[in-house]
């Protein structure tokens, strides 16, 4: 009986290598994710880490639905013109790359991060990707422009089949840790409330 067949068959999988393309090629492939978020903000001057959590919702083709539910309600949505905020049930906040260009510029990168485009990407940091076996992988970004050089020292986000973890990395030597969780891909269009809150403001 030959066994090296078999070896190879079975060793093959294993030693595939994740990539950055096959990495957008799979973020691609999911036109729709909805994940829960825990994120803490670590603050040197504060001796406790901020904590908040929510819903996160990204959509390909349509932008970033950003839902904290504690400790306090905001909503931040994200499209391809426009960033608006909302705190606590006040006046919505709208921000256009009119009204504030580095800060839309900043949010339009979140979609990129989110997404892992790698032309976006490339055109603002220099990356160190790497595959981390069993198909899991680490993407660590540093900034190559401006105001992203001036703000963060790097990004850092980790994942497998999902994008699960974040951090940012500031030149103030606070950091921000996202963990997302409970990924879903279904349905796979937004629903009737989702697109509401996309069309909003």
């Amino acid at each position: 009986m030959k066994i090296w067949p078999l070896l190879a068959l079975l060793l093959a999988p294993l030693a595939h290598a994740v990539t950055l393309d096959e990495l957008q090629q799979r973020f691609t492939e999911q036109p729709v994710v909805r994940a829960h978020f825990d994120q803490t903000r670590t603050i040197k001057e504060m001796p406790q880490p901020l904590r908040s959590q929510g819903e996160m919702l990204i959509a390909r083709d349509t932008g970033l639905l950003w839902d904290q539910t504690s400790p306090f309600p905001m909503m931040l949505m994200l499209d391809d013109s426009r960033m608006v905020q909302i705190v606590n049930g006040q006046p919505p906040q709208v921000i256009t790359a009119d009204n504030n260009p580095q800060m839309f510029q900043f949010n339009h990168l979140l979609r990129a991060l989110f997404q892992a485009d790698r032309k976006v990407l490339e055109q603002n940091f220099r990356i160190d990707f790497k595959d981390q076996g069993n198909d899991r992988w680490t993407l660590k970004l540093t900034p190559v422009t401006t105001p992203l050089d001036k703000i963060f020292t790097s990004i850092d986000l980790g994942g497998k089949t999902y994008l699960e973890t974040i951090q940012l990395n500031d030149k103030q030597g606070d950091r921000t840790d996202i963990i997302l969780s409970k990924h879903r891909l279904t349905p796979a269009t937004l629903t009737d409330d989702e697109r509401k809150r996309f069309a909003a403001q």
